[in-house]
């Protein structure tokens, strides 16, 4: 304790269950000061998921079904969730068998590359779907090793 007086530190208890108690003598506010900022810094580059929603309406075209599909794909790819949702007015309300058979197309194409979180229901007047993007990486992985595979150089006859 006198040699951390000495140099004007403080005395930190670093294990006190070791044979003897393990010390450290350093500048207790300097050090808080650089973990609060180590902390401050893994927040800045964390990434929060993300729940996208992509909107359809029940008449909507099957050209503008897989524009709105590869939209979701991309948004999946990135890692974000997304919400498909489809939106009703008026009388369409009294038919939502129309609209959930837009879901269940727009889930077809969507099925290799998510996985459904919360499956198809009913909020006000939208019917939606949850989806999570799932992990296919050791296909991937798989495609790469066979490119590596391939002899590199010249053909020879």
């Amino acid at each position: 304790m006198t040699r951390a007086r000495d140099a004007g530190m403080d005395l930190v208890e670093v294990d006190a269950h070791g044979e003897p108690p393990v010390c450290r003598i350093l500048d207790y506010g300097k050090w808080k000061y650089e973990q609060a900022k180590k902390e401050r810094d893994a927040r800045k580059h964390q990434r929060g998921t993300m729940i996208h929603e992509v909107r359809m309406r029940p008449r909507t075209g099957q050209h503008d079904i897989d524009l709105k599909v590869r939209t979701a794909e991309r948004l999946l790819a990135e890692g974000d969730k997304v919400k498909l949702s489809v939106m009703f007015r008026g009388r369409e309300m009294t038919h939502p068998e129309i609209g959930l058979e837009v879901l269940e197309r727009a889930l077809g194409q969507l099925k290799e590359v998510a996985g459904v979180e919360k499956p198809p229901g009913m909020e006000g007047r939208f019917l939606s779907v949850i989806l999570t993007p799932s992990v296919k990486k050791p296909a991937k992985a798989a495609s790469e090793g066979e490119e590596e595979k391939e002899p590199v150089g010249q053909v020879q006859d």
